[in-house]
């Protein structure tokens, strides 16, 4: 499921080694990964990319800050083992499936000639890539991960969809903000550094 597109005849290359190799060539070089790295029909790799990130922000999030999580008359260990696979095995990729149906809406509207929904799906799964730090309770990183997210969401869309970068950007500003700026708390960490939010 892990798969990394190198030779598009060859497929991609499984396991957590093409996984942390997409994750870094995400970060390092979107424009190429998201050339060659995303391809029709194929959700399975960028699902399984962002359970990862999740299952890393999540586990850092409650080791570091568990009060943040609802106590549960259990062993902390059993307590973080549910909330930990709740989010990562429901929460994520709900989550990921409703937001690619309203990025396709805005797509539609926008974007006259697009890619399919598939490529929205890993569009969005891919650009989380920099979301891993933010369980780490500074809220400097939060932000700025939560961010850099963003603007590889906008990145992706324009390049997967071929549009300019205004389409990309007007189509993926919601998007961006439900699932940067409240699924992986950017809003609160601004909050936190007194930015005042004005909605």
């Amino acid at each position: 499921m892990t798969q990394w597109i190198e030779n598009p005849e060859g497929g991609r290359g499984r396991g957590p080694r093409g996984l942390a190799r997409a994750w870094l060539e995400v970060l390092v070089r979107p424009h190429r990964f998201f050339r060659v790295g995303v391809s029709p029909g194929d959700q399975a790799p960028g699902l399984t990319f962002l359970m990862t990130v999740v299952l890393v922000a999540i586990t850092s999030q409650y080791v570091f800050t568990p009060e943040s999580f609802p106590s549960l008359p259990v062993s902390p260990l059993l307590a973080g083992t549910f909330w930990i696979s709740l989010v990562v095995l429901l929460v994520a990729p709900l989550g990921l499936h409703l937001l690619s149906a309203l990025q396709t809406l805005f797509l539609l509207v926008i974007v006259p000639n697009r890619a399919g929904i598939s490529q929205t799906v890993q569009v969005l799964a891919y650009a989380t890539a920099p979301c891993v730090v933010v369980g780490v309770p500074i809220p400097e990183i939060r932000v700025l991960a939560c961010l850099y997210g963003a603007v590889l969401l906008i990145v992706g869309l324009r390049i997967v969809h071929e549009t300019s970068i205004i389409r990309a950007l007007l189509a993926g500003l919601v998007p961006a903000l439900l699932l940067f700026g409240y699924g992986f708390g950017g809003m609160a960490a601004l909050e936190t550094l007194g930015v005042a939010i004005p909605w």
